[in-house]
């Protein structure tokens, strides 16, 4: 049976196949046609039927096919012997007509088309990914070069147009966490393609010596542009993906950190879209945990420009959980950072957006979680006065947010060290809620921070009650002298009139 097939693949194809080749080689050089289209995102690449030539091309991989008969023909979906029904010497051949076999498209738009390519294609892919997985054989570097190129072939495609797009409604009145997310029709193939190229990353089997040829900064950059997907499913794999190359190729370490810092600039100054962000924070999060003591100047810089200005964003309720923990990672691996990240903070804090300053107040007790006395000190005057702000909050989930802050032990120690600067902050936002803030639970948590402070040192309490009524007072004697004088205006015009 397989001597069959590979006399029908070695039988002499017309001359048009040939030309067709030569266009496929020449296109393939031009690396302007293998980026997935970001952009625009107009049309979803869904073809009518196996895929063309022309349709390859978009598709190719940096490696080459190889030069045999078999794969210069468009693909076509027919049953082949399985992988372990054939001899060791037959199956490296049969792998890589399998793998070019699967580099065709099904039509997705409707279940009843192609329904006999669909099931031959996903059982297709099933089989090489249970045959990398089972190590039944080795993945000589011609097979890889095979694997990847069917792999670009099909995960590397115009993506389809964002919701906002298809409804015309604009960006920015769009709540990404109510809106139902897009799921891709060809998932199911899709993931199978993607499950492949995980064993591929992480077998050890594959060396990557050789496997750098296949998967290069070429491949790696596509990859990541893929995370503008808005399926969740593909973002989940493609987070896993990359965090396994990450970890197997270290040469490729500085350019994916780059590549990552370059979608954050991306997303902040130019499409204001945050889909991936969080699974590319979360990625980033692995990798600075793994920063080493004392840390480079270059991961401070990219803290300062590109992690700490995401914070300004409106949808930052989506990634902030992944975003805080990096954040946090900083501090706890160089303490020293605490003043920059909290000034940082402060920086974006947000004026009118209750919510976003309630995620602000978590992170915040994070990073301070995290701090040391000597870098708390630094800042300790425009924190406070920060915080006394959202002490006197009317949306109450702030203020009591703002007052939680009290019950970290950590943090109440180093309150205690600076007592005498915050606590002429603090007293006067205090005794406002106790007389006057509208929610009985503030009112309830404001006395409990109240009495600490009286328990922490009773005559600093007392001193600083005395000034608040002073300037009580002095802003009540103002009041009365304002109001005395717009009496005696309103007499003035009075008699003026008459």
């Amino acid at each position: 049976m397989f001597n069959k097939i590979i006399k029908l693949g070695q039988k002499k194809f017309n001359k048009s196949d040939q030309h067709h080749q030569d266009n496929n080689n020449n296109n393939n050089n031009n690396t302007s046609t293998n980026t997935v289209v970001r952009g625009s995102r107009t049309t979803t690449p869904a073809p009518s039927s196996v895929s063309t030539g022309e349709s390859q091309t978009t598709a190719q991989s940096p490696s080459q096919t190889p030069n045999h008969p078999m794969f210069t023909r468009t693909p076509i979906l027919e049953v082949l012997p399985l992988l372990k029904d054939v001899s060791s010497s037959d199956r490296p051949l049969l792998f890589m007509k399998k793998a070019h076999m699967c580099s065709c498209h099904c039509d997705f738009s409707d279940t009843l088309i192609m329904p006999r390519e669909k099931e031959i294609k996903r059982q297709t892919l099933l089989e090489l990914v249970d045959f990398l997985h089972s190590s039944s054989g080795k993945v000589n570097e011609t097979m890889q070069s095979e694997l990847i190129r069917m792999v670009s072939a099909n995960i590397f495609r115009c993506l389809p147009p964002a919701h906002h797009e298809n409804t015309g409604a604009p960006p920015e009145g769009n709540d990404p966490e109510e809106e139902e997310p897009y799921l891709e029709p060809w998932w199911p193939h899709l993931q199978l393609v993607y499950e492949l190229l995980l064993r591929y990353v992480v077998s050890s089997e594959i060396e990557p010596k050789t496997a750098k040829k296949f998967i290069n900064h070429t491949f790696v950059s596509r990859l990541l542009d893929l995370f503008d997907s808005e399926d969740p499913r593909e973002r989940e794999y493609l987070k896993t993906v990359l965090h396994r190359i990450y970890g197997k190729f270290i040469f490729h370490r500085p350019f994916i950190r780059c590549s990552i810092y370059n979608i954050f600039y991306k997303f902040l100054y130019e499409t204001e879209r945050c889909i991936g962000i969080g699974e590319l924070l979360e990625i980033l999060g692995s990798v600075i945990n793994g920063f080493t003591v004392p840390m480079r100047e270059e991961h401070r810089l990219y803290l300062v420009k590109a992690i700490l200005p995401l914070h300004k964003s409106k949808g930052i309720s989506i990634y902030h959980q992944q975003l805080a923990y990096c954040v946090t990672q900083f501090v706890e691996k160089d303490y020293k950072l605490a003043d920059t990240v909290i000034r940082g903070l402060l920086k974006f804090w947000p004026l009118t957006n209750c919510q976003k300053e309630v995620l602000f107040l978590g992170e915040l007790e994070e990073v301070l979680d995290a701090t040391e006395p000597s870098e708390f000190q630094q800042c300790v005057v425009p924190l406070f006065t920060q915080i006394g702000k959202c002490l006197n909050s009317a949306h109450f989930q702030v203020a009591e947010r703002a007052l939680f802050l009290w019950n970290n032990e950590h943090i109440v120690g180093l309150i205690a060290q600076n007592k005498d600067v915050i606590f002429p902050i603090i007293f006067e936002a205090l005794e406002r809620n106790m007389k006057g803030h509208w929610n009985q639970a503030v009112h309830g948590l404001s006395e409990n921070v109240r009495r600490m402070f009286l328990e922490m040192d009773t005559e600093l309490f007392e001193e600083c009650e005395k000034q608040y009524l002073e300037n009580e007072a002095k802003a009540c004697e103002l009041l009365e002298q304002r109001e005395l004088t717009w009496k005696r205006l309103e007499e003035a015009a009075s008699l003026a009139a008459n």
